[in-house]
């Protein structure tokens, strides 16, 4: 495979190339007709680049032909994508085009109407909706003869502004030249076999960087070729993949047990997935998806700003992301920055010296992966202190060598002056069979500290018997006893951004503030919850006044 150092010159190298490059249950696009698409895309961009602003294109639709087109045609004519989440509420989606610059956004129709009434700055004449024949006359009248870069494109060009989550924080957009995309589809090669007879199933968003780093530009790199649907759907995910031949796929936690919740079928087995990638599923998630869909799963640990930290290996302990990708790639003590001590492991996996052993993971080797926040200075400069690149997700590394991840930052929770890990609840809750998805964050104490609060996913809160989970937590060896939730909200739809992960700070903000049913144990002993009114959460409330501690409540 010849490598090229850039998306555009990756891009033209599939000129003339007959292989299908993109398909839908609708039509399928030759990698010949995708340069050609990207190339008129290119051309229409260029027409109307703005003299006086950044050349930055935001894309506000589903898993579209168009927006891989426009991925295409920004990468040939020099511009940057901005992916835009349609999840996100008015107020954050209208800051998110105003903070990224964008100069002209596509969108469809839905989105051209949620546009119509936000104070976003950008001419109307330059919302382009692809629901519109005007502007497939525009289309018509930029198609080119021969597709080529614009003066000035190489690895150094801005192609991707990427919206972090915001799972605990504030989002904040990831820069992507296109050189670090080119390397990053050649090490997803190497790294998991991609080739270029790959069916590449894109079920995860186009704005996200799972769905770009660990799938489109492995996919173009190979020549393989990409299909979706707009969507993820758990329903239609095994349909999705028979009907295309899908041999990899990638994920998300979340995405993964919803599949998991769908009824087991006795063929489901019975397909042409062969591996898939992704991050955050649980060890028990893996190993069932293994069992029922026939297919090898790649477990990552990655995020939109760097490189990998972990390299995968055979050794490897259930949970553990594998070895430290190099010796500078260390767990650090944020007070000390000093590497944390080897974790000592009962024979269940939980860390027996976790406030010693458990600290951020770090790469020493500096932040040469990582090319910036958009407009962010001080975010930036809290991502490198000291010339490190400091990741913002905690982990710690056993006796043996392995690397595991202990959630992210946010996820420490400081209970009775010992430090819990919401990710180790995370997955013990998500084990039972009658959780969907699973999310544990920290809340206040009336009297000190904080309490360990979670909110579990089900088919049915009226019927779910939380008596049973109660009982099932008892059971779980690797759940210390701080570690059970003190409060338990059940919800039929927890909120999802748009890569389907759970919005743990929406959860926190809200605590027991809500409609939905939330149970609450209280005092020693074992796990054991009661249903709170209405009258128990305000009495709750007034805990806080009662210990002096109104500030927290």
């Amino acid at each position: 495979m010849t490598s090229h150092t850039d998306i555009a010159s990756m891009l033209l190298a599939r000129a003339g190339d007959t292989h299908p490059g993109l398909r839908t249950r609708d039509q399928t696009w030759t990698w010949d007709e995708v340069v050609s698409c990207s190339a008129a895309r290119a051309a229409l961009a260029l027409g109307r680049k703005p003299s006086d602003a950044p050349f930055h294109i935001g894309v506000l639709l589903p898993n579209v032909p168009e927006f891989v087109f426009w991925l295409g045609g920004a990468a040939l004519a020099g511009a940057t994508v901005v992916g835009l989440n349609p999840t996100r509420g008015a107020q954050d989606l209208a800051a998110d085009i105003r903070h990224a610059d964008c100069a002209m956004v596509i969108t469809d129709t839905a989105g051209a109407e949620r546009l119509r009434s936000l104070d976003h700055g950008v001419d109307t004449d330059l919302i382009w909706c692809v629901d519109d024949s005007q502007y497939w006359h525009l289309v018509d009248e930029h198609r080119v003869a021969a597709a080529g870069a614009a003066p000035g494109v190489d690895e150094k060009t801005l192609l991707l502004l990427l919206f972090t989550s915001g799972t605990t924080g504030t989002s904040k957009a990831v820069r992507c030249t296109q050189g670090r995309l080119a390397r990053i589809a050649y090490t997803a090669t190497e790294k998991f076999g991609h080739h270029r007879g790959d069916v590449d199933y894109c079920c995860m968003p186009l704005f996200h960087g799972n769905a770009l780093m660990a799938l489109w530009a492995p996919a173009l790199a190979n020549g393989a070729t990409v299909c979706f649907t707009p969507s993820f759907s758990a329903s239609g995910f095994l349909a999705d993949v028979r009907f295309f031949g899908a041999t990899f796929f990638t994920y998300v936690g979340k995405a993964l047990a919803y599949l998991l919740a769908t009824p087991e079928l006795p063929d489901d087995a019975d397909n042409t997935l062969q591996r898939g990638f992704g991050t955050e599923a649980s060890p028990e998630d893996q190993k069932e998806f293994r069992r029922r869909f026939g297919a090898e799963l790649f477990e990552g640990y990655g995020s939109s700003e760097g490189g990998a930290v972990a390299a995968p290996h055979p050794d490897a302990p259930p949970g553990a992301l594998g070895r430290p990708a190099h010796p500078d790639v260390v767990v650090i003590d944020p007070d000390t920055l000093q590497p944390c001590p080897a974790a000592v492991l009962d024979a269940a996996g939980r860390v027996l010296n976790s406030d010693e052993a458990i600290g951020e993971i770090v790469d020493r080797r500096g932040a040469r992966d990582f090319e910036g926040y958009y407009r962010n200075d001080a975010a930036e400069a809290e991502r490198t202190r000291n010339g490190w690149y400091w990741s913002g997700d905690l982990g710690y590394v056993d006796t043996d060598g392995f690397l595991y991840f202990a959630g992210r930052r946010g996820d420490w929770i400081r209970v009775d002056g010992e430090n819990i890990s919401a990710l180790t609840t995370e997955r013990v809750l998500r084990r039972h069979r009658d959780v969907i998805a699973a999310a544990v964050y920290g809340v206040p104490d009336p009297r000190s500290g904080d309490q360990v609060m979670a909110a579990v996913e089900v088919a049915d809160p009226q019927t779910f018997d939380v008596d049973q989970l109660a009982e099932f937590l008892r059971e779980q060896a690797d759940l210390g006893a701080k570690g059970a939730p003190r409060l338990l909200r059940v919800s039929a739809d927890l909120p999802v951004t748009g890569s389907n992960k759970v919005l743990k700070r929406d959860l926190q903000a809200q605590r027991w503030h809500t409609d939905e049913p939330v149970y609450r144990w209280t005092g020693r002993g074992e796990p054991a919850y009661r249903a709170m009114s209405v009258a128990d959460r305000d009495a709750l409330d007034a805990e806080f006044a009662a210990y002096g501690r109104e500030a927290h409540a």
